[in-house]
């Protein structure tokens, strides 16, 4: 009796313990966001980062329980540990345009220097702030940097930006305990802002009537913020067409005609400073097939294409869910993206290197692995060889999926989208 009194003193000692090493959101933050603007500069072997500026700006909408990002997703992290304690009180993970740009030829023969953005939320004493970096050779992250803020600078900016139209397309409680999605004007004038706030509206129903959304609507905010461009569209480079717009976006990203990116989020940060921000799409007021996203970055596609409720779809599925490609007969710039000695990050791509961490638990034991792709498996959850651009070494769930022909999403991704709405609401996830 006596030795279980003991296991159960030490047990609650631990618990305690383990309480005491929990962040909490009052403790350390004020609700309000610190927006940490940075450059990534480097080329195919090394890379760097390096503060730009620092802003306070006036909403977190984060959650406040979930402060510690579990999932593990994406090339960087932005890890934030209080000065005093040195205890990690904030983290989470993210892709860049930098990062897939390191993996094309030209990276090989030169360097460049991009601007990124990420917000964490506003802290009330020193802190640290640090970024990371996952190597490619063993998936592990590295830091780039590491700089201690005091939330009292003077040098932190505080200035108020351009107060753009914001539109709530729809409200469902408060912004920590929801998925605040933004649709970001991009390509259209101010005569055509009535137009971008009806392809909002047109493009949240498209969301919302596609599986697992469908279920989840109520724990979704949604917002366009109309700023305005001075001409409509977007750059066609390869066919030698500019448009002077506000998110300088374009076509022919790392020569690919139809891949849709922008590669400064400066501009979009300040499209967004005063609106609760979880995930972000630029709508692009272009009628030609295209669109990019990368994780918890952005996405954006064109508003006028007869496939754009898809490809809104799939883009978000990379920015939000951290969902991988899983076709692999299309073109693209990158040169050796994955490595296939270890397993992707991507939630719905395995290697099988590690294939207990990903879907194995949702097949049927029955399930030969790897899943032969014929006719009466066409429905199969299984493990098909393919995808992450390539045909070999790379497995996918299903034949036929969202993340790989545009049909609707396959259980293993629709597993991973309701844990990342279940992580943005503030639940267990």
């Amino acid at each position: 009796m006596k030795k279980m009194l003991l296991l159960s003193a030490a047990a609650a000692l631990l618990s305690l313990s383990a309480a005491a090493q929990t962040p909490t959101f009052d403790q350390y933050f004020e609700n309000k966001s610190l927006r940490v603007d940075f450059a990534l500069s480097g080329n195919a072997e090394t890379q760097s980062a390096a503060i730009q500026q620092l802003r306070e700006e006036p909403v977190w909408s984060g959650p406040k329980h979930n402060l510690i990002d579990k999932f593990q997703y994406g090339g960087y992290y932005i890890n934030v540990y209080d000065k005093a304690s040195n205890q990690l009180i904030y983290s989470r993970g993210f892709n860049t345009l930098f990062e897939e740009w390191r993996t094309t030829e030209p990276a090989k023969h030169e360097s460049q220097s991009w601007n990124n953005s990420a917000s964490i939320p506003y802290p009330k004493q020193n802190v640290i702030v640090e970024i990371t970096a996952r190597d490619r050779k063993d998936m592990k992250f590295y830091p780039l940097m590491k700089t201690e803020v005091d939330p009292k600078s003077i040098f932190i900016d505080r200035g108020k930006l351009k107060e753009n139209r914001v539109v709530a397309i729809q409200q469902n409680g408060d912004p920590t305990e929801k998925v605040d999605l933004v649709f970001v004007a991009e390509g259209y004038t101010a005569e055509e802002e009535d137009k971008f706030i009806a392809d909002a509206h047109r493009f949240a129903e498209a969301l919302f009537k596609t599986a697992p959304y469908d279920q989840r609507r109520q724990d979704f905010n949604v917002w366009a913020v109309a700023i305005d461009s001075e001409e409509s569209g977007t750059d066609y480079s390869g066919k030698g067409i500019y448009k002077n717009t506000a998110l300088n976006t374009g076509y022919y990203t790392f020569g690919v005609d139809r891949y849709l990116t922008t590669q400064d989020m400066k501009p979009i940060r300040d499209a967004v400073w005063n609106v609760p921000t979880d995930a972000i799409f630029l709508l692009i007021n272009a009628d030609t097939y295209g669109g990019g996203g990368m994780y918890n970055f952005y996405a954006c596609g064109t508003a006028g294409h007869p496939k754009t409720p898809e490809v809104f779809t799939h883009e978000f599925g990379h920015s939000f869910a951290g969902l991988g490609d899983e076709y692999y007969s299309s073109e693209v710039a990158y040169s050796e993206f994955y490595n296939l000695d270890y397993e992707p990050w991507e939630p719905n791509i395995t290697t099988l290197k590690d294939f207990g961490s990903k879907w194995k638990d949702m097949l049927d034991a029955t399930t030969p692995v790897p899943t032969p792709a014929t006719p009466e498996n066409q429905e199969l959850l299984g493990v098909y060889e393919g995808g992450g651009y390539v045909s070999k070494g790379i497995y996918r769930p299903k034949q036929s999926c969202m993340m790989n022909d545009l049909k609707a999403f396959c259980p293993v991704c629709q597993r991973a989208i309701l844990r990342m709405i279940d992580y943005y609401c503030d639940r267990e996830y």
